[in-house]
């Protein structure tokens, strides 16, 4: 093989190389390619991600404040409770000083 033979088949080899690597590059590219559908579907996907994260926000701060008002009302209602049971255990006492008293005047 003289020398413009093996220039021939080198430069021939490269060539089939470099259609290979495009052909290569095109199916990759062809098959990766991000349609003008996918990207309006993904701006779609995201305005409803931060519309649902906006909810999400609204319903935790609800629910933080609802429950802040449900433990002030369980606290005053303990509180009158307490109050309700003190006031009781005072009249129980006082009328037990009274059937005591009764008891004192009938006998004597």
């Amino acid at each position: 093989m003289d020398r413009t033979n093996l220039i021939i088949s080198t430069a021939g080899i490269l060539f089939v190389a470099f259609l290979l690597g495009w052909f290569a590059h095109w199916l990759a590219h062809r098959f990766t390619r991000v349609t003008s559908g996918d990207l309006n579907e993904l701006d779609t996907m995201a305005q409803q991600l931060h519309e649902a994260e906006e909810t999400r926000d609204q319903a935790i701060t609800y629910l933080q404040q609802r429950e802040a008002e449900i433990s002030n009302q369980l606290a005053q209602t303990e509180a009158e409770l307490r109050a309700a049971m003190d006031g009781l255990r005072d009249a129980r006492q006082e009328a037990e000083e009274l059937r005591t008293y009764i008891e004192q005047q009938n006998r004597g």
